[in-house]
């Protein structure tokens, strides 16, 4: 019965892979109602904190975008990339990580891949180097963000100890991730600065270059956000954002700072899920009321659209999950739990694979977090694998990674002819490898 069940929910996965995140929590209720009304399993909580956390914060950043702050800081990015071009291989993957880390998506990058591809291919540089390492270093900052789905999901799951270990805050997630990932990125991109044939030496780019079309194709661009006019408004939002995530990492690391309730001398801090919910939220409304921003265009903004269909991937995904998880847990501790926690790689290898096939860190946290708690795994450990909640580079599937193939006009940026040979998966492989070495590494130091 437990392998049927198994079964039933990887299928679901399988299945909602096809029809995108919105398809794959609404794929999901249809192997929760079998487990229910077929196998008799009783349905778990859904995660209402995670997405009532995941909401604020998708409501903020969507007001944001909207007032024009994501555009303000996306110009930024491009003032520096265009003072340092020579160096464009490195700073690309530096700038759009930045980026992700700052506004808690990676779909930032969309803007920055024409900007990028005309620095390089202006400077002589393969395109190719700068922009599948940027493709990639956008999605590996995504679990560094405070205000991304992921490690808001993650915070949430890990603000308790769950009886084993020490309980995992937003300052601690944080205090590994950042650096990780940051050294995960920066191994990428040194690795890039030499991938592929130098453009005079590449017989398939200079073949183009003989027909004048393609060459004038190759080269017609100069996308740029530099001569983009912003209001004071938006200069704003920015800084009203940017209190929200200052406020939540202070937040967190001082709990005496939070109001405590209970019973007397049971006194406990308020949740940081709640303040999460509470900054977020007032952070928005500062910038919809001083910054003009015309609510009705909030939800029709990228951010919202994409936070929306999270928020139902993470819903039907963890229900679904966390339904099977609690009506096994006895089998599955005792089958499984020694060899967990005696070789906690397992782990990240089941994590590296569902998120690869739910394409969604967020959904794969959700899924395999709560096996990790149940086995036994402590939080720290978990948080140890962190970057492995990023496994799509694996196949070049990915929305971000598809736009970057049609955003470089040279063709160097590819899909292989064996499909795993494509552009992505070594700096993809490098970048997820190096961050969860040094994610481990901090883990075992300091915590």
């Amino acid at each position: 019965m437990l392998t049927m069940q198994l079964c039933v929910i990887l299928l679901c996965l399988l299945l909602g892979t096809r029809y995108g995140g919105m398809g794959l929590g609404l794929i999901s209720g249809i192997g929760l109602f079998v487990l229910c009304f077929v196998f008799g399993v009783q349905p778990g909580k859904p995660p209402i904190d995670v997405m009532l956390t995941i909401l604020a914060v998708i409501g903020c950043a969507a007001t944001l975008q909207t007032a024009g702050g994501l555009d303000v800081l996306m110009r930024a990015a491009e003032r520096v990339l265009r003072k340092h071009p020579e160096h464009i291989t490195l700073l690309a993957p530096i700038t759009t990580w930045s980026l992700t880390v700052m506004c808690g998506t990676g779909h930032v990058a969309y803007t920055m891949f024409p900007i990028i591809y005309d620095i390089a291919i202006n400077k002589g540089i393969r395109p190719e180097r700068p922009m599948a390492v940027a493709s990639v270093s956008a999605q590996i900052g995504v679990c560094a963000s405070p205000v991304s789905v992921a490690a808001v999901s993650m915070v949430s799951m890990l603000a308790q100890a769950h009886g084993i270990g020490k309980a995992i805050s937003i300052v601690d997630l944080l205090s590994v991730s950042i650096p990780a990932t940051f050294f995960g990125v920066l191994c990428a991109g040194l690795w890039s600065m030499r991938r592929g044939k130098d453009l005079d030496k590449d017989p398939e780019f200079q073949a183009k270059l003989a027909d004048p079309e393609q060459k004038a194709y190759i080269y017609d661009g100069g996308a740029t956000l530099l001569d983009k006019v912003f209001s004071k408004e938006s200069y704003r939002a920015v800084w009203f954002f940017f209190a929200a995530i200052a406020a939540v990492v202070v937040l967190g690391a001082f709990s005496e700072l939070r109001p405590s309730f209970g019973v007397p001398g049971k006194l406990k801090p308020l949740s940081m899920n709640l303040v999460i919910q509470m900054v977020m939220l007032m952070a928005g409304a500062f910038i919809l009321i001083f910054c003009k921003v015309k609510q009705q265009t909030i939800a029709n903004s990228a951010v919202f659209k994409a936070g929306m269909v999270a928020i139902f991937s993470v819903f039907g995904v963890a229900w679904m999950t966390d339904s099977f998880f609690e009506a096994h847990y006895e089998t599955l501790k005792a089958s499984l739990s020694a060899v967990v926690v005696a070789y906690p790689w397992t782990y990240a290898i089941v994590l590296v694979v569902v998120s690869k096939l739910v394409n969604s860190q967020a959904a794969a946290l959700a899924a395999v977090v709560p096996l990790g708690l149940s086995l036994g795994l402590e939080p720290k450990i978990l948080l140890a694998f962190l970057p492995m909640c990023y496994g799509y580079f694996i196949l070049p599937t990915y929305p971000s990674d598809l736009a970057c193939i049609n955003f470089d006009r040279s063709g160097t940026t590819r899909i292989g002819k064996y499909i795993l040979n494509h552009s992505f998966i070594i700096p993809g492989a490098i970048g997820v490898g190096c961050g969860t070495l040094m994610s481990y590494t901090l883990v075992k130091i300091f915590m």
